[in-house]
């Protein structure tokens, strides 16, 4: 690359804000619509980076190096936080408010995140109902079903415990608490665990709140209940064997 091309590249340039300023599209009049597209978007942009950090911590982990396991989990966590966070902007938007464009919608949902159902592929969720919403074929449905089938974050943490000398092939109950006692690196990593499976939990609950305060239990755009669904994620853990075995610790 000339010194020239080097000129060129300006802020604008290298961040793309001309197609990323230019990618919302209001389909009505009212003034919270831009609010809806806008925060829907980030919420993509933050899900593209958090598969991009799982990816990695994925890699770190089975390479059993504790140290940037850690560091990556830690941004994955305060990502996280953020996510949860922009309900809270979300919700500034009144019913009326949302309603006022809701119609406009038309089948589109929350429903059809591909890149939400591939994280929640990713953090070991196994339903081949994920995919059915999607054309056969279609990259969105080829990237799920690749997820699924891929270890999940939970495989990988088993790769970890194996690589720093623990027998993953026994009781899962009596691996982790030999962890939690040792309570060394492998027992962080297991920590910063729970406090992903927590907030991932505290999103789905935040989400479920802010669409009952927002509609009720009107049917979802999508199609779906609605709130109904929603709730029924609530309480499932990630990772089921890390809080298991805090009832021997």
């Amino acid at each position: 690359m000339t010194s020239g091309e080097h000129a060129s590249l300006t802020y604008t340039s290298y961040l793309a804000l001309d197609d990323l300023l230019a990618a919302q599209h209001p389909r009505s009049e009212e003034h919270d619509e831009l609010l809806f597209i806008v925060i829907h978007q980030v919420y993509e942009l933050w899900f593209k980076q958090m598969l991009h950090e799982l990816a990695h911590l994925q890699a770190r982990l089975e390479a059993g190096d504790t140290a940037h396991a850690i560091r990556t989990l830690r941004r994955v966590l305060t990502i996280l936080k953020v996510v949860v966070a922009q309900i809270d902007v979300l919700e500034t938007m009144t019913p009326s408010q949302f309603t006022s464009f809701r119609t406009r919608l038309d089948a589109a949902s929350g429903f059809q995140s591909a890149q939400f159902r591939e994280l929640e592929a990713v953090l070991g969720r196994r339903d081949q109902g994920m995919v059915a919403h999607y054309p056969e074929d279609s990259p969105a449905r080829e990237r799920i079903a690749a997820a699924m089938a891929r270890p999940s974050l939970y495989d990988s943490f088993l790769t970890f415990l194996s690589v720093h000398g623990y027998d993953v092939n026994g009781d899962r109950r009596k691996l982790l608490l030999g962890v939690y006692t040792d309570d060394g690196g492998p027992a962080t990593v297991a920590e910063h665990l729970v406090d992903l499976d927590e907030g991932v939990q505290e999103w789905r609950y935040r989400h479920v709140k802010m669409v009952e305060r927002t509609i009720g239990d009107k049917a979802g755009t999508g199609g779906s209940s609605g709130a109904k669904y929603l709730r029924g994620t609530l309480f499932q853990p990630l990772f089921p064997d890390l809080w298991a075995v805090r009832a021997d610790l």
